[in-house]
């Protein structure tokens, strides 16, 4: 069902896959937007236990579509750096292809809304706080990971290899 990459080469293992997506933040999330148009928008989130979990609201583009289909990838950039000089950017990045599931059960929304928030600010008291303020209006989507690809530029696959 998924293609195998072109690339083969330049292909990362599913251990730096994970690495990559443990260690950033940030990512662009992909679903089936209005008319059949792709949608795109950046998320941030946090990957725990084989799953990525992120926020948003309970209405918009983004929520509608996902409840429209639940086929969603995610891709995440861990390097971006231009080398001039070979007119090349040196970069590694994930794209992960699964199936997202919308939260709704409020214990569940607030423990994740508390994990996924000390995440980014070491204050349980002042995310607590938040998590609760914002829980009305607060979604939580789990993506279950169905295919994950990493990929590094060909110049740095060398490199590694030259190491």
């Amino acid at each position: 069902m998924f293609r195998e990459m072109r690339r083969k080469r330049q292909e990362l293992s599913p251990e730096r896959a994970e690495e990559i997506l443990k260690g950033r933040k940030l990512g662009v999330l992909g679903v089936n937007g209005d008319g059949g148009y792709p949608y795109t928008v950046p998320v941030n989130y946090t990957y725990q236990n084989g799953k990525i979990y992120f926020h948003g609201a309970k209405a918009g583009h983004k929520y509608d579509a996902m409840l429209r289909d639940d086929r969603v990838s995610l891709a995440v950039i861990d390097r971006d750096e231009i080398d001039a000089e070979r007119l090349t950017t040196l970069y590694t990045s994930v794209i992960v292809f699964g199936r997202v599931r919308i939260i709704e059960d409020e214990a569940e929304l607030i423990k994740l809304g508390m994990s996924f928030g000390l995440q980014f600010l070491n204050d349980p008291e002042k995310v607590e706080s938040e998590v609760k303020l914002e829980l009305p209006a607060l979604s939580m989507f789990e993506i279950t990971p169905e295919h994950i690809t990493a990929k590094a530029a060909k110049e740095l696959i060398r490199a590694e290899a030259e190491k």
